[in-house]
């Protein structure tokens, strides 16, 4: 009996041993965040290591740069409001485009582990929306350049197909990409750059976990990934674009065209393991749970 009680102690102590060894998944998570908003009670970031404020500015393109003018710090478009209790956790930020050309952002600088040599982290957010009847032509729930979708740029869209399809794209220098604008190749070089996966399952009445991540951009060994739901559904690589940024005129800009729902935006400073984005589509309190 002794000798029994003996072994159940060393196993025991085994055991415990072995998951003190496990790596704690969420203090990772937490050690590589940059920038979380949860919408709850109002749109300023929970946790930036730039500016928390989100701005609001009058939208247009001189040269297929987009240019910003009448930038104020708030949350300004009179269409977008944050709804309370309808997120997937708490609060949402509603957006309710109407075809102006106000746009709604927080400034990249900081918020994100940008590096020209080698850039690398993932975004995260959810999303309730009925792409058939909500929208309508190209939208882009979320956009992170200097510049245009088509330079520099890290995004996803809803297209104009019925019904539409959901993409990532992530496109480095325009110039470099496009070779020569006025030639035929141009769309060819486009579409390597994007990753379709099909008219995605979304939904008004349910939630879907959007999360890219994104390794070395801006070298031959650049790769980004596409998870819906905490599954991956589509990868870009085989590219080695510039990323050149103007990194004061970078900005992470938020439904632009989108009419929907969105809720929980995270961004972090490394790409995250498959077990990662996992955890982030199962964590019950969202992203604010890892911060408590």
């Amino acid at each position: 009996m002794k000798n029994l009680l003996i072994y159940i102690i060393i196993i025991g102590g085994l055991l415990f041993h072995l998951s003190s060894c496990q790596p704690n998944t969420s203090s990772d998570l937490k050690k590589a965040l940059t920038f979380y908003v949860s919408f709850d009670g109002g749109t300023n970031a929970d946790f930036a290591l730039g500016d928390a404020s989100i701005y609001t500015a009058e939208g247009s393109y001189v040269n297929s740069v987009r240019v910003l003018e009448g930038i104020e710090a708030g949350m300004n478009d009179p269409n977008h409001k944050v709804v309370p209790g309808r997120g997937q956790f708490g609060d949402a930020f509603e957006f309710g485009y109407n075809g102006g050309s106000q746009v709604v952002f927080y400034k990249s600088q900081g918020n994100i582990a940008y590096s020209p040599q080698s850039w690398t982290g993932s975004i995260s957010f959810w999303l309730s929306v009925d792409p058939v009847n909500d929208l309508d032509g190209y939208t882009d729930p979320i956009q992170i350049t200097d510049a245009n979708y088509n330079d520099a740029s890290i995004w996803v869209d809803f297209t104009n197909d019925d019904p539409p399809n959901f993409r990532l794209g992530v496109i480095g220098d325009r110039s470099v990409w496009t070779l020569d604008t006025l030639n035929s190749s141009a769309r060819v070089e486009f579409e390597k750059r994007v990753a379709n996966v099909g008219p995605a399952s979304f939904s008004r009445s349910t939630w879907t976990h959007v999360l890219i991540t994104y390794s070395a951009l801006g070298t031959a060994s650049g790769v980004a990934n596409l998870y819906l739901d905490g599954e991956k559904k589509g990868t870009v690589s085989g590219f080695d674009d510039p990323f050149t940024w103007e990194l004061e005129q970078s900005n992470i800009y938020l439904g632009l065209g989108f009419n929907g729902l969105m809720d929980d935006l995270a961004i972090f400073n490394k790409p995250l393991t498959d077990d990662q984005v996992r955890e982030v589509y199962q964590l019950e309190g969202g992203i604010k749970s890892i911060l408590e």
